[in-house]
């Protein structure tokens, strides 16, 4: 007999804030009230790790870890290193030192955010108010990238599938993409505000706001034009939503299993 439960599993940080934005949207989910769900962390969240998560939920009976991996990329590596960790592939593509989880429940792997139609919505309605004429602006997404083979494409080809869906949605004349690994954001702008005189908001593709959203991208931009908020996807009643669809597909695909 299967027993369903939902591990969320996503980086980790020590603002106190995006903790909470995780849990309030784990909290809203409209799920069955068999189905028992945990968030881990990868890191910074003492008693909630992955382990302590996976730990809970096999307290409860559970023999199927739905897990959802809460990252902007498919090109992360860390979504390569848990994958592997929680023993949903024999390898990981990358040498990694995150040793191998304690696991009885066999594992059901989801994926992570890329392109997803929801999270183009997300990624708009975060620099909304910063857009005045949309015709002459260029919305810029900005994403952590990788220096990595393999990874560095996975990471362009998800953030420019993203930008094309935020151009559809958004009206502006342009969306791009840049990366920081390699380091890309400068030159993008240079280009959409220089030689194509366009207007740039750009719109860090993070989740949460931390050291990369406060000082690196403001760094890299030093003293060109761009309108910049800082506001990160959440927190968002949206990510609600890509959570439920990511936690129907895994168990359509467990009890297929």
């Amino acid at each position: 007999m299967k027993k369903p439960g939902v591990l969320i599993i996503s980086h980790g940080s020590q603002e106190k804030t995006w903790v909470e934005s995780v849990d309030d949207a784990i909290s809203r989910l409209n799920l069955p009230d068999t189905l028992p769900v945990e968030a881990g962390f990868l890191e910074l969240v003492e008693g909630r790790l992955i382990q302590d998560g996976i730990n809970r939920l096999e307290a409860q009976g559970v023999t199927d870890l739905l897990v959802v991996p809460l990252f902007v990329s498919s090109g992360s590596t860390h979504v390569d290193e848990i994958e592997y960790a929680i023993g949903a592939k024999d390898a990981p593509e990358r040498e990694t030192d995150l040793e191998p989880f304690e696991v009885k429940a066999r594992v059901h792997f989801g994926y992570p955010v890329d392109n997803d139609p929801d999270i183009a919505v997300m990624v708009w309605d975060k620099v909304r108010s910063l857009s005045k004429q949309p015709e002459q602006e260029t919305v810029l997404l900005v994403g952590h990238g990788s220096i990595h083979d393999g990874f560095r494409q996975r990471w362009e080809a998800g953030i420019s599938s993203l930008a094309e869906r935020v151009k559809q949605i958004s009206g502006v004349a342009h969306t791009d993409y840049a990366l920081l690994n390699p380091d890309s954001v400068s030159d993008k702008v240079k280009y959409w505000s220089q030689e194509r005189e366009c207007r740039v908001i750009v719109a860090p593709l993070f989740l949460s706001a931390g050291y990369f959203t406060r000082h690196v991208i403001p760094r890299r931009l030093k003293d060109l034009e761009y309108a910049y908020s800082g506001d990160t996807l959440l927190p968002h009643p949206l990510l609600g939503q890509w959570l439920e669809r990511q936690i129907h597909f895994l168990l359509e695909q467990c009890n297929k299993a």
